[in-house]
């Protein structure tokens, strides 16, 4: 969905470039998880051939408000490890609702997902990325307006179709 409908406009070239890295969590507990996003950083910082992780995490933070509020942990971790500036973490839930807005709302979905992510990112890549990219301000606005033309039956069932198996 991200590629597909070019949410992200920097998403496609990692991703065509074998530079995307995706790490299904087997964590039951947050404690496990920040472990396991802590190991996830380090090979990150070790490997400069991968430029993201995508961190999915299936069977802890189901609940998006524990999610939410773990996001403070990972903060500590950052700043703890002397990575603020060097890794930016995005977030993708099942459940994600911005802070405005109702839970119905279409524009919920530029951040929802089948199952809770910690994405990884270079702030360094994403400095370099917008640095050519025309008002890298306005993404949000953009992908919030194509969903909205699109409907939410449309975007529900993108959505589902990411659980479909070929």
């Amino acid at each position: 969905m991200v590629i597909g409908l070019n949410l992200c406009p920097f998403a496609r070239k990692e991703w065509v470039g074998d530079r995307v890295r995706m790490m299904v969590s087997e964590a039951r507990t947050p404690e496990d998880l920040l472990v396991d996003l802590d190991e996830e950083m380090s090979l990150l910082l070790g490997d400069s051939t991968l430029a993201t992780t995508l961190l999915i995490h299936p069977w802890v933070l189901e609940d998006f408000s524990e999610y939410n509020q773990f996001l403070n942990v990972i903060d500590t971790l950052l700043q703890h490890r002397g990575l603020v500036g060097v890794f930016q973490i995005a977030t993708f839930h099942p459940q994600y609702q911005f802070a405005d807005s109702k839970p119905d709302d279409v524009e919920n979905a530029t951040n929802r997902s089948p199952f809770p992510i910690l994405h990884i990112l270079r702030e360094r890549s994403i400095s370099s990325a917008v640095a050519d990219y025309p008002e890298p301000e306005r993404i949000p606005e953009k992908n919030i307006a194509l969903l909205k033309s699109m409907g939410p039956e449309k975007v529900q069932a993108l959505l589902k179709a990411c659980f479909e198996i070929d």
